[in-house]
């Protein structure tokens, strides 16, 4: 949080002073400070309406690894931990490489992630956990009185073309579409100019891109949704915030990853999505992104109480697992009077 802990205060008091985020490529990533700023802030408001790495020598462990061991240890031996087995905790995790090794002893919690790209099943899934939007990093298009005939680009992508896994789809469509004279497919990144680039670039075009990349997500998404250009998405994979109650279908075009490397497909089908279609999807668009906003203080329907409702919705799934595994917890043993404590099965999940 850019904050250091003065005199026995652990945190800041931010009627006082809000630290600043320190900035950088990781904004994107910045819930946990949004987040805390909103925890902080119910210490005193009335108003809750909803609420790297530097490596190590060969043989001996990151400072990150040994941090998160002393994290484990530390919060499985806590008695709130101990009286759920951690299904009522909630763990903000929100770049794909965060708590690598300790996801993997936490996992009865509820995370708070960007996707599960990085995740098996068995740790992270819609089920249990929150998928929480990225921190768009292009400002939001205030006053936006475009339309699509003042949107020259028909179809937008800067960003980084060569990636692995599934984003190697990136590259065959970077060859597939750059010579269309009416799409920009390019590099880039938020270095130098980068970031006022893609913004003028945004919201000069119809429709932007979303691919996967080395994860089915990424922060394009919410840059597009800011821009009002209608989101073009090609991950099959992806998982999206708050989906429970937002239809993506009416602000985003959806194209299944086979169908997009098919000869001329992607770009014959967005050439036959018509003005008044597209205005319609435009429309939703400016309706919607205020769901996507981090910000403090928070408002009503932002990111931020979206998230702590996403969490509430929850607790039903939360109650029933827990006592589900209180079933056993105390049994009466055969032959002997009273009762004794048994063992209680944790994987009812």
């Amino acid at each position: 949080m850019g904050w250091r802990g003065k005199g026995p205060n652990v945190w800041p008091d931010i009627r006082a002073e809000v630290p600043e985020y320190p900035g950088g490529l990781n904004l994107q990533h910045s819930i946990e400070y949004w987040l805390t700023l909103d925890l902080l802030s119910s210490e005193f408001s009335k108003n809750l309406s909803g609420r790297s790495d530097k490596k190590a020598e060969a043989d001996q462990k990151s400072a990150n690894d040994l941090l998160q061991e002393k994290l484990v240890s530390f919060l499985t031996g806590q008695e709130e931990w101990k009286r759920s087995g951690g299904k009522d905790h909630i763990i903000v995790a929100h770049h794909p490489n965060s708590l690598l090794y300790a996801r993997m002893k936490l996992w009865p919690a509820i995370f708070i992630l960007a996707d599960f790209g990085r995740y098996p099943s068995t740790v992270a899934n819609v089920e249990k956990d929150v998928i929480a939007p990225y921190k768009h990093l292009i400002p939001s298009y205030v006053d936006d009185n475009s339309g699509f005939d003042s949107r020259p680009i028909l179809l937008y992508f800067q960003g980084a073309i060569y990636r692995k896994d599934g984003g190697l789809i990136r590259q065959e469509l970077f060859y597939m579409l750059k010579d269309e004279k009416d799409v920009h497919f390019s590099f880039g990144s938020i270095q130098g100019d980068g970031i006022n680039k893609a913004s003028q670039g945004m919201q000069t075009s119809k429709f932007c891109l979303n691919i996967a990349g080395d994860t089915p997500s990424s922060n394009r998404l919410f840059d597009a949704i800011a821009s009002h250009c209608v989101p073009v998405i090609i991950s099959d994979e992806i998982e999206l915030p708050f989906e429970d109650i937002i239809d993506y279908s009416e602000f985003c075009i959806f194209v299944r990853s086979s169908d997009a490397l098919k000869e001329n497909f992607l770009i014959n089908f967005i050439r036959n999505i018509g003005k008044e279609e597209w205005t319609r999807m435009w429309e939703r668009l400016k309706e919607v992104e205020h769901f996507f906003e981090f910000q403090y203080p928070s408002k009503e329907n932002d990111a931020v109480q979206m998230i702590w409702q996403a969490v509430l919705r929850k607790v039903p799934g939360i109650k029933r697992k827990i006592h589900r595994a209180n079933r056993f917890s105390q049994t009466t043993v055969p032959g002997e009077t009273g009762l004794k404590s048994a063992s209680v099965p944790r994987n009812f999940w």
